[in-house]
This record gives C-alpha cells, sequence and structure tokens, in this order.
C-alpha cells in the first residue's frame, strides 16, 4: 500500500488536537512528513532534544517528536503498527536509561562519564517488556539494585542511595511540565509494592520470586525484560527467576488460579458488553486484553516444557502456540490480525488528545475518531469494533470454560461408590469397597494432608471407573495401590488426573500392561507431566537436540550436581514417554529401540562434557588428547531397550606420556597422562551410574575393555589397537563389530574408526574361526538359560544366536560392517551369504526384545491384555500368532545356522 501523506496530515490537523498542535511547534518536522521523508523524520525526532542539556527538557522534546511523527507515519499507512509499537517502546527503553543516568550523576557527578550504568536496573513488563506499547501507554518497570556496584556516596547506605534513585527517575520522566512528560511511571508491579520501597535488592526480589510470590508475577514476567541501565546485570536476574516463571511440571495450584484470573478480566469489566459509545477496546468482551490473556494463559501451562512458547509479544506468541499445536492455526490467525487491528484503533482514540483513554466516545467525538481512521462516521468504527471483539469473545469464551472445567472440584460426580463398583467385573466388590475407603485412613502417606485427601476424592469416581474398564481390573486397582505407596505426595497427580480426564486411559494402560513404567511411576509420579503435551507421542529428536535438552542453561544451574540432575531428568522423561508410546502402540518398537539409543547417546555426550570440564578445573588438561566413548552391543548397534545396559570402552587419543597442564586454574593438581584419562573416565561412569537426588540414569558396563575387568579403564588409542592385534579373543573381535563411536571430535573419530576398521579386516583362518565360535556359543549356553517363552534373546535361534552367525560370517568374509544388525543382515543378504527370511526374523526378534521388556519383564507369557498389546507390538494378531512367528523365526536361524556352520541347533 502507497503511504498517503497529504490525507495523513490532513486527518491529524483537522481531527487529533495534539498532533496538530505538535506540526505546529515543529515546521521542521511537519515539513519532512510533508515530502514522505518518514524514516529522516524519526532521525530528526531521535534528536529533537540533542543539544539541551537539562534531560527532563530534552526527553519531553524527543518524546513529542517521536510522537508526531509515528503517529503521521501511521496514519499514512507508512508504518505497520508493530513497527508503531516496537519504536514506542524502543523510546521508553532510551528515556528510562536517561533517567536512570542522570538520577546518579545528579547525586555522583563522575557516574554519567560511564560508558554503561551500572548497579541500577530496570526491567520492562507489560506491554513495555513485550515492546507492545501504545501512544499514551504507561510504563511498569521494576526497579533494582546491586549494592555492590551501586554508584553512590560514600556516605550513602546503598538502600538509602537506590531509592532517591528511584524517585527521581519517576520524577524525570512522569512529572507534568509546560513540556508535557515523557512516560507516565507505575511501579505498583514490584514484589510487596504495598510495603516495599520502590527499589528492591537483587537478592531481596530473588528471595520474594523463590519463596512467596503469586501467580499474577509469574505471568507478568512472560513478558518481562531488561531493558535500561545496568542490563547485563538484568538479563542475569531474569535467567534466575526463570524456573519461577517457566515450570517443567505442571502446578495445579497456579492453574485454578489462571482460571480466576482469566474469569475475572470478565467479572471485573463495568462499561458496556456491547461495542458502542463507552465500550473499553482493552477490557471490554473480546478486547485487546483477552487476546493477551489467551496467549499467556496457554504459555504459562505449556512453556515450561516447550521453550518456543517463551515469546514476550503476543502475536510471535500465537504463532507459537500454534505451530506446537497448542492452539489451531485458524484461532492464532484471527486472534493476531484482530489484535493488530484493536491496537491500531486504541492509538486512534489516544492520538486526540494524547489521552490514556481504550474507551470510544460518544457522539461527534465519536465521528471524529472515526474519521482520523479513514471511516466515513462513527458507526461504521463500531461495526467494525464489533466483528473484531465477537471473534475474539467467542475463542475467549472457550478458553474461560475450559480453564473452569480444569479447576479441580469444578465437576461432580452422581452415583453412590457401592453403585459404581458394582457396574464393573471386580472379584469381590464389598471388599473392594472396604479398601478404598481405607486409603484415606492413613495407610497411604499420600493421602493424610486433607488437601490430599479432597483433591483424591474429587478423581476417585473417575478413577474407579477407569480402571473397572480395565482388561484386568483387579490388578489395575492393586498398581494404583503401589503407585500410592510409592509416592511421597500426588495432590498434583491427583489435579492432573481430574484436569486432563483423557490421561485415565494412558494410566490405566501404565497400571495394568507395563510393571516397570508402573514402578518408576510410583517413584516419580510427576512423570505423568510428560504426557500432557501434544508432542507426547512424538519420537524424540536427533542426538543433538536431545543433548541441547539436557545441557542446563549456564544461569540456571551452577554446580555438577545439577547437571547430573538435568541428564536425569530429561533422559527419565524420554525413556518413560518413549515407554507409554510403546504400550500406546504409537510407533514400531524398532523406532522406539533407535529412539532409546538416542537419548542415551546423548546422555553420554553431555555427561562426558560436564565431567571433563569439572575434572579439568581439579586437574587441567591433556594438550593434543581428549577422551573418546566407544559404544557396544545394543547401544552401539543403535537400538535398545528399556533395560539395556551401557556397554562401552573408554579410549583416549594422543601418547600416554606427559601429564596434563593447569594454566592459570588455582588448587590445579597435574596427573599423569594415564592416571589422568582414568580417573576422568571413572568420573563419566559415575555421572551416567551412581543415583542423585534425581535417582539413578544407568548401568555402566566396561567389561569389553582391553584386558576385561583386569585391565585398566581407559587406554590409548596405540594400546587399544595393539591389544586388538595382538591378544584379542575372537569374541572381543566379535563384539567390536557393533562398535561405534559415540563421543569426541571428528579427528578422533575418523582416526578410531579407522583403527577398529583395519582391525576387523584382518584375515582369519575360517576353520579356527568356526570352532572358537561354537564353542563359545555352546559356553554361553550353559551358563545363561532362557527365562521364558518370550526371551527372543537366549533361546536357540533367537538373537544371540543370529547374532553369532552374522559375526561369524562378517569376520570371515570381512565384509558387511555396520553396527546397526539389522543393516549388517541385508548387506550379507545382498552379498548372498544369508537367505532373505533372516530379515524378517532379525526385525520380529528385535520388536519382541524391545516389548516385552515392558510387557512382560520376566518373558514368561503375560496376562492376555498386556498379551494382546505385545502382539499388536510386533505385527501379529494375536498373541498364538506371535508364538507361531516367533517359532518360525528361530527355525529360520537354525536352518542358517546348519548351512552355515554345520552343525544342528535345536530351537525346540
Amino acid at each position: 500500500m502507497t503511504a498517503d501523506w497529504d490525507s495523513a496530515l490532513s486527518r491529524a490537523r483537522a481531527q487529533a488536537p495534539f498532533l496538530a498542535r505538535a506540526l505546529e511547534r515543529m515546521p521542521e518536522l511537519a515539513e519532512m512528513l510533508e515530502a514522505g521523508r518518514a524514516e529522516e523524520a524519526l532521525a530528526h525526532a531521535r534528536v529533537a532534544g540533542a543539544d539541551i542539556a537539562d534531560v527532563r527538557t530534552a526527553l519531553r522534546r524527543e518524546r513529542l517528536a517521536y510522537a508526531a511523527a509515528l503517529a503521521i507515519g501511521d496514519l499514512a499507512g507508512a508504518f505497520p503498527v508493530g513497527r508503531v509499537m516496537q519504536e514506542l517502546s524502543d523510546l521508553a527503553d532510551r528515556a528510562l536509561d536517561a533517567a536512570i543516568r542522570a538520577a546518579i550523576a545528579r547525586r555522583v557527578p563522575d557516574a554519567h562519564l560511564a560508558a554503561k550504568p551500572t548497579g541500577m536496573i530496570a526491567l520492562a513488563l507489560g506491554k513495555h517488556g513485550a515492546q507492545e506499547l501504545n501512544y499514551s501507554s504507561d510504563i511498569d518497570p521494576i526497579l533494582l539494585f546491586d549494592p555492590d556496584t551501586l554508584p553512590r556516596r560514600e556516605r550513602d547506605e546503598p538502600g538509602e542511595a537506590a531509592q532517591r534513585y528511584a524517585r527521581d527517575i519517576v520524577q524525570i520522566l512522569s512529572e507534568n511540565t509546560a513540556e508535557g512528560y515523557v512516560f507516565r511511571v507505575d511501579l505498583r508491579l514490584r514484589p510487596a509494592s504495598e510495603v516495599s520501597p520502590l527499589a528492591i535488592s537483587l537478592d531481596a526480589a530473588l528471595t520474594h520470586y523463590e519463596s512467596s510470590a503469586l501467580t499474577w508475577e509469574r505471568a507478568a514476567y512472560i513478558r518481562a525484560r531488561a531493558c535500561s541501565g545496568d542490563v547485563e546485570a538484568g538479563r542475569g536476574f531474569l535467567a534466575a527467576i526463570r524456573p519461577f516463571v517457566w515450570r517443567r511440571s505442571l502446578d495445579f495450584g497456579a492453574i485454578e488460579e489462571i482460571g480466576r484470573l482469566t474469569a475475572r478480566i470478565r467479572d471485573n469489566y463495568r462499561g458496556p458488553k456491547i461495542p458502542g459509545p463507552g465500550f473499553n477496546l482493552k477490557h471490554g468482551r473480546g478486547g485487546i486484553r483477552e487476546v493477551e490473556f489467551f496467549a499467556q494463559t496457554h504459555q504459562l501451562i505449556h512453556g515450561g516444557r516447550d521453550p518456543s512458547l517463551r515469546q514476550r509479544s503476543t502475536r510471535p506468541a500465537l504463532d507459537a502456540l500454534a505451530a506446537a499445536g497448542h492452539i489451531s492455526a485458524e484461532d492464532a490467525a484471527v486472534l493476531g490480525a484482530a489484535y493488530d487491528r484493536l491496537r491500531t484503533l486504541e492509538h486512534r482514540l489516544q492520538m486526540v488528545d494524547d489521552q490514556q483513554t481504550h474507551a470510544l466516545p460518544s457522539g461527534t467525538a465519536l465521528d471524529n475518531v472515526a474519521r482520523l481512521e479513514g471511516f466515513a462516521d462513527g458507526a461504521a468504527l463500531v461495526a467494525e469494533v464489533r466483528e473484531l471483539t465477537e471473534a475474539v469473545g467467542t475463542r475467549f469464551d472457550r478458553l474461560i470454560d475450559a480453564e473452569n472445567r480444569s479447576v479441580p472440584g469444578s465437576q461432580t460426580s452422581s452415583g453412590g461408590l457401592p453403585d459404581l463398583i458394582a457396574r464393573f467385573d471386580f472379584a469381590d466388590p464389598e471388599a473392594l469397597l472396604e479398601r478404598i475407603r481405607g486409603w484415606t485412613d492413613g495407610r497411604f502417606r499420600t493421602l493424610r494432608s486433607p488437601a490430599a485427601c479432597a483433591a483424591f476424592e474429587a478423581i476417585l469416581p473417575d478413577l474407579i471407573e477407569a480402571l473397572g474398564q480395565a482388561p484386568d481390573p483387579d490388578g489395575a486397582i492393586l498398581r494404583w495401590e503401589a503407585l500410592l505407596s510409592g509416592a511421597s505426595s500426588a495432590i498434583n497427580l491427583f489435579r492432573l488426573l481430574e484436569a486432563r480426564p483423557a490421561l485415565f486411559d494412558q494410566l490405566v494402560k501404565i497400571l495394568t500392561l507395563a510393571p516397570p513404567l508402573a514402578g518408576k511411576l510410583g517413584r516419580r509420579p510427576e512423570l505423568l507431566d510428560t504426557l500432557i503435551d501434544r508432542s507426547a507421542l512424538d519420537l524424540p529428536g536427533n542426538v543433538a537436540e536431545l543433548a541441547r535438552a539436557m545441557r542446563p542453561s549456564e544461569a540456571q544451574f551452577a554446580d555438577y550436581e545439577q547437571q547430573l540432575d538435568r541428564i536425569r531428568i530429561v533422559t527419565g522423561e524420554k525413556r518413560f514417554a518413549l515407554g507409554v508410546q510403546l504400550i500406546a502402540a504409537a510407533h514400531d518398537p524398532l523406532a522406539i529401540g533407535a529412539a532409546l539409543s538416542r537419548v542415551a547417546e546423548a546422555a553420554i555426550e553431555v555427561a562426558v562434557e560436564a565431567a571433563s570440564t569439572a575434572f579439568a578445573q581439579a586437574h587441567g588438561t591433556v594438550a593434543n588428547s581428549e577422551l573418546v566413548v566407544l559404544g557396544l552391543g545394543r547401544l552401539g548397534g543403535g537400538v535398545m531397550t528399556h533395560a539395556s545396559d551401557l556397554d562401552i570402552i573408554y579410549l583416549f587419543s594422543g601418547t600416554h606420556e606427559g601429564e596434563s597442564e593447569c594454566g592459570d586454574r588455582a588448587n590445579c593438581r597435574p596427573l599423569g597422562t594415564t592416571l589422568y584419562f582414568n580417573r576422568l573416565a571413572t568420573r563419566v561412569s559415575a555421572a551416567l551410574s551412581v543415583p542423585t537426588a534425581e535417582g539413578a540414569l544407568y548401568e555402566v558396563d566396561t567389561r569389553l575393555r582391553p584386558q576385561g575387568a583386569q585391565g585398566p579403564l581407559a587406554v590409548s588409542f596405540d594400546s587399544f589397537a595393539r591389544y586388538q592385534r595382538e591378544s584379542a579373543w575372537t569374541w572381543e573381535h566379535m563384539a567390536l563389530t557393533r562398535a561405534r563411536v559415540l563421543c569426541g571430535s571428528p579427528a578422533a573419530r575418523q582416526e578410531l574408526e579407522a583403527l577398529v576398521s583395519d582391525v576387523l579386516h584382518t584375515p582369519r583362518d575360517p576353520a579356527q574361526l568356526r570352532l572358537s565360535l561354537l564353542d563359545m556359543r555352546s559356553e554361553m549356553a550353559a551358563h545363561k538359560s532362557p527365562k521364558g517363552q518370550l526371551d527372543a534373546k537366549l533361546l536357540r535361534g533367537a538373537l544371540v544366536d543370529l547374532e553369532f552367525l552374522v559375526h561369524y560370517l562378517q569376520l570371515r568374509e570381512r565384509t558387511a560392517f555396520h553396527p546397526d544388525l539389522g543393516t549388517a543382515i541385508s548387506a550379507l543378504v545382498a552379498e548372498g551369504f544369508l537367505p532373505e527370511e533372516l530379515g524378517p526374523a532379525h526385525d520380529l526378534m528385535i520388536r519382541m526384545l524391545v516389548a516385552a521388556r515392558l510387557l512382560a519383564p520376566d518373558l514368561q507369557l503375560p496376562a492376555p491384555a498386556a498379551f494382546a498389546v505385545l502382539a499388536q507390538a510386533c505385527g501379529c494378531s494375536s498373541g498364538t500368532s506371535l508364538l507361531h512367528d516367533f517359532s518360525r523365526a528361530r527355525q529360520s536361524v537354525a536352518r542358517s545356522w546348519k548351512a552355515i556352520l554345520e552343525t544342528d541347533l535345536e530351537t525346540d
């Protein structure tokens, strides 16, 4: 659209007295605008007070010129509403920064010479924080100070000096002089504003937000940013309180309060309900505030788990919520467009007389505002407002209804508990009734407080109905009791189930089908939070994405233990979610197994980083050398189960000679290279296996290293190569066919991969290789017996035999070396060494291996319901069909064993 400067200036002079006076007062600016030189006009406005010594006057001149230039550009169509709000917010940042400098300089004259003010911090909240200021907005900063760096006179206490500066800042910006004002300043968003000083120390503010802040303060900080003064210190403070604003676990007390705040927007509005004279564009039904709160409500609920939702501005927040699937794309587009248009009309109201108003005027004043915007009359303006607010109000109505439904206790159930129990197939309904009544008599520590009992009573009818519909209702009750017994607190669990009834189905599946998941949930009920997101049934991303999620932010986590906790939290959540995906048949177990491997690889990568950094502080680093982690077994092959250990070998590049260098690190003690990497490897193993406050992680198995448990934990590349060429047993070379470098620089990875490849391609005597393999398999069979009919690993003809057969061919033919067994089988089939039937056989048995770890952990035939889910996961129509297909797969392995190794393999 071409900017219409003549029309804009004509309307401004005719309908906006404030703008008419400003243009008359600043003819040079008016001339630029008449010529359509928009950017030049803005640049001129920025320096309108540059030659004025008095900061009060200088800021007021700049503000007047800036408001006029932006308003005319806005009316002309040269500046979109987003640009206007951004420019006004930037003006507020500059003005607040100048006021801070002036306030300090007045007391400490030399302080104004500093390039960056220190010690006094302004945080922008509300529309200022979101960079969405309107023409006549207040600004709502929170003023903080650092007692250690705040400039002050020697005799002034830091707190006393900060209060003096705060009073001056407010006066500089807000006082209405002959030149007008800059911004009205409202400091009531500060902690405990009724009793607290105008400026708060960083420590006091941090204590408040960590211990006693209210839900509305969380909502306010969604839009907070460090805008003026000591901006770096302000950013550090915001990073420190990030866990207060963005909570990973749902806090249902907070969600109740969100529901009340949402409804209160409507309840507190006293103006006309339908657009017309007196209707408030900000507070009325379907107004600006409802769009903002629509976005912020969803952000508060979901933003703790999804950083992409942490947008300060309203339209980007709506777009992010739509992209994440929390709201529809249509809602985001409609609300976003309505927001921009309502903000534009709000600007027209305020341009007239530079008043902070949001209400439509009446009579000729309404017609005047309408004509300023280009409408024929006030009726046309009201008609558009009605259309916009109806679109917003309808969507906000749905939000209020949803939030009311999510408030614990907002729904009631009918019918007595005995009648409800009698509807289902429980073995002994009367005995169950007595057990249920005993749940709240102190038997379970989770149900000893009145609040917990009240939350539990609210979900009890739905809980009994969900468990009663389970394939094994009595088994479901037992698992529920185990969950109650193992959990230290379950109020949030109860409220989550009430707020999200669809979770009952997933919870019942966990309780009735997957004992390992039920046990994990009993220890960490908050894991159920992971299922509320739309992405709960999506496979996790690649290793790099997972590692990023496991790395703590520097500002939030400072010590090594917290870094390890972060790895455990993310790993635990991902593994639990993958388990739920498996029993929900959301993905092929092959994909689940690959995802479990990616999670483990990311955990190893981040644990190595954290351990290496902490270790370097104590012992320095070894020049031209690094720790490298080699994965073997299922980890190396890239398909793990929920019960898999981490089979790894620690190696280090470079020479074993010399020692670490401390540089300028204090209290650093150098170590010899071999000792250095062995101790570092021990630390990494501990990082991956030792329980912390967030629980355990993995079992680490390093017995595949050179010389097994008798050898050093970490050896150099050269030592490893020498051992593999001169001393390794055949089974060690077989294990090496599954080797994959998990951690190390590109150069180190390339060097180690070449070394492994060289070992594997070594010529071997086929007869001796065959005898060694058969001896090893017989020895294993004698000491490791199958655990049940579903043991897809150890039963003869199952995965162990298939792996032995594949590794024999790989080493004999020196081909098809790929750590993934399925890929290696495909290559051997393509080269004519294996029949095609072994590919599907492998896939079936891997699916069984992955799924049975959750659905039949003892590898015996599970209950019918779990057996049916296991069969479905393996692509079979029933448990009987699965057993039949498993038998055929083992027989196919036996046939190839006979053909290739010339010996029988009994599969019965």
